[in-house]
């Protein structure tokens, strides 16, 4: 996390903040129910959040789960709920561990909030719910940070098929979207959504930002290539957990196809935790591809960037899910061929021009691969292409841009409020 919080300070310069500076810096407590920091999903989004509002100047308390490791920034201090001693991981998406955990946090926030006068409390996923209530409370504005539809997310992982359950969550998500005073989404599904349920909230979708640092030498790429002898193969390279949604299982069956008729090719898959490694090993093995996929489990972020720079295709075999994966904004950063699933989370951001889009079955899927092992021109074409969007969109300058807009709509509605106490004291 140390590393990754010294990237991150190095992408974003001093030079380019200057610029970006607010006119007036906040006191803001972000509420975070996450394992902060762990190398996934949302946990990287708050990071990302917490890197640009102090780059902006602004002063940040972070209120957040007793798990994870602790990182360093500038104008931010972590406060971190009791522990609860059973409860020392969690996985990704909804879970009963969490119960808890939010209720701890909604104690912790609330004596930070009796403690400390602050001018916007900043929350993130279901801590909008209890959010909507501090606010109100403590009389305080309001950012919520949207990174899913919480009620959809119930549906996907198969968490709650109760539609009392679900309807609480829709109506909690309802009443957040129509009290809070801003919102921040992560693409333009989550904008749509927010739209149809109240079209007069300010809104900015920021997306996230490429992960790591893309000045990987070529010694450091030819020196992984020989760690793992495939200089003379072509490296197709999966980052990301190994949750069932990610699609690994199709990505194993596309290999067997592959491996037939393209025996020169290796599939290098980073990330998971060991339990699921061993059981895709297991697997593999079954399906004799013991020498065809490699598992280097999860590695910390400068790590996992060498071998994305590595690949010679990197790949998105995700089989359902609306959000964009994070892992997207690096490929296309990495300026390498991509094949992907056509799903929403993947066409939001990606097109036929940087992206191979395929269908979600392994036979769809292994012919994608094909297209792009038989022609080199076209995977420096997508390559090229990728990269130049990446370049163009999610760059640093904007994600500040975009942050500081949603942070003076919420500075300009606390200057009114206060000229309204101070005109009541007069």
């Amino acid at each position: 996390s140390i590393t990754f919080a010294s990237q991150f300070a190095r992408i974003i310069q001093p030079s380019e903040v200057t610029n970006q500076k607010t006119n007036r810096t906040m006191k803001i407590l972000m509420i975070a129910p996450q394992p902060f920091f762990e190398p996934r999903g949302t946990p990287i989004s708050v990071y990302q959040r917490l890197a640009g509002l102090s780059n902006l100047g602004h002063a940040i308390d972070l209120s957040t789960y007793h798990i994870g490791e602790d990182v360093d920034f500038e104008n931010v201090t972590i406060h971190r709920t009791l522990s609860v001693p059973w409860i020392n991981s969690l996985k990704v998406g909804p879970s009963w561990q969490k119960i808890p955990l939010d209720f701890f946090l909604f104690l912790k926030s609330t004596g930070l909030l009796i403690k400390n006068n602050y001018e916007v409390i900043h929350t993130h996923e279901e801590a909008g719910f209890f959010g909507v209530l501090l606010a109100w409370i403590f009389r305080t504005r309001h950012l919520y940070d949207m990174h899913s539809s919480l009620p959809k997310q119930l549906d996907n992982f198969k968490f709650a098929d109760n539609r009392l359950m679900i309807g609480l969550f829709q109506f909690l998500e309802r009443l957040v979207i129509n009290s809070c005073d801003a919102m921040i989404t992560i693409g333009p599904d989550l904008e749509q959504h927010v739209r149809e349920i109240n079209p007069k909230v300010p809104m900015e979708m920021i997306e996230n930002l490429p992960l790591g640092n893309d000045q990987v030498s070529d010694a450091a790429i030819e020196k992984l290539r020989e760690d793992l002898s495939i200089n003379d193969k072509i490296a197709i390279v999966y980052t990301g957990t190994f949750e069932r949604y990610q699609g690994v299982d199709l990505l194993l069956e596309c290999a067997k196809i592959i491996n037939n008729q393209y025996p020169e090719s290796i599939f290098v898959l980073v990330g998971g935790k060991p339990n699921q490694i061993e059981e895709y090993q297991e697997i593999a093995t079954s399906m004799q591809l013991e020498d065809s996929v490699r598992f280097m489990g999860t590695l910390p972020i400068e790590e996992a960037n060498v071998y994305i720079k590595m690949a010679d295709i990197l790949v998105s075999p995700r089989i359902e899910g609306t959000s964009v994966p994070l892992k997207i904004y690096t490929y296309l950063r990495a300026g390498k061929p991509i094949v992907a699933t056509n799903l929403i989370a993947h066409s939001l951001v990606l097109n036929q021009e940087t992206a191979m889009l395929v269908d979600p079955t392994k036979e769809a899927f292994a012919e994608g691969l094909m297209k792009l092992i038989r022609d080199e021109n076209l995977r420096n074409y997508m390559g090229d292409q990728s990269q130049k969007l990446a370049e163009e969109k999610y760059n640093e300058a904007n994600y500040l841009a975009k942050l500081r807009k949603i942070y003076e709509v919420i500075q300009s509605a606390s200057g009114s409020q206060q000229e309204q106490v101070e005109a009541a004291e007069n």
